[in-house]
């Protein structure tokens, strides 16, 4: 796989511009996924993902052709999603609630061959409170949280996306952890 992306931003920087959308559609659906994590609002992820994918465009020359580019373009997603955080207030979305329902939402819909419905609304809700208690950890916390658990990045992938010594990782990992584990008690 890394070949096949080391092929692509070479044929990028060569000036194939149809080529980044090949980047585009390897990698569009995790940094997203990373996005909406830290962020919790759908539309502010898709901006930011999108942005993501502009900058790493952009400064495609500046990438190290001998680093992994998912590494380098989680990097870029991460720290726009941590900037995003600081210039708000914190805000707290929830998905588009069905009305004439307490709280339930589009994805509580089941089929025939899915779990009981009360099953699925108690799943849900425990769902919806470790991302609520995730939106709630510091950035610092929330990010590395966020790259270990949901894109499930080794500390070395962290430590590079971060930009910090394995051993931080490491303690920001636990500590998000053990305020997580508090918030979920409290609730």
């Amino acid at each position: 796989m890394d070949a096949i992306v080391k092929r692509i931003v070479l044929k990028v920087r060569k000036g194939d511009h149809n080529a980044f959308g090949e980047l585009v559609e390897l990698y569009k659906d995790r940094v997203f996924a990373l996005t909406y994590r830290m962020l919790g609002n759908r539309q502010e992820a898709e901006d930011v993902a999108q942005e993501a994918f502009i900058r790493a465009y952009t400064n495609i020359d500046r990438y190290q052709i001998d680093r992994k580019f998912s590494t380098w373009l989680y990097r870029i997603a991460t720290n726009l999603s941590i900037d995003r955080m600081r210039k708000k207030k914190p805000d707290y979305y929830l998905d588009a609630e069905i009305s004439g329902t307490e709280g339930l939402t589009m994805y509580s819909q089941v089929s025939t061959d899915e779990p009981l419905p009360d099953d699925e609304v108690v799943s849900l809700e425990a769902q919806e409170g470790i991302h609520q208690a995730i939106l709630s950890l510091p950035a610092k916390y929330r990010s590395a949280i966020t790259l270990k658990y949901i894109q499930e990045l080794s500390l070395k992938e962290i430590s590079e996306i971060l930009d910090l010594p394995v051993g931080t990782v490491k303690t920001r990992i636990h500590r998000g952890r053990e305020a997580l584990r508090k918030k979920l008690q409290e609730q």
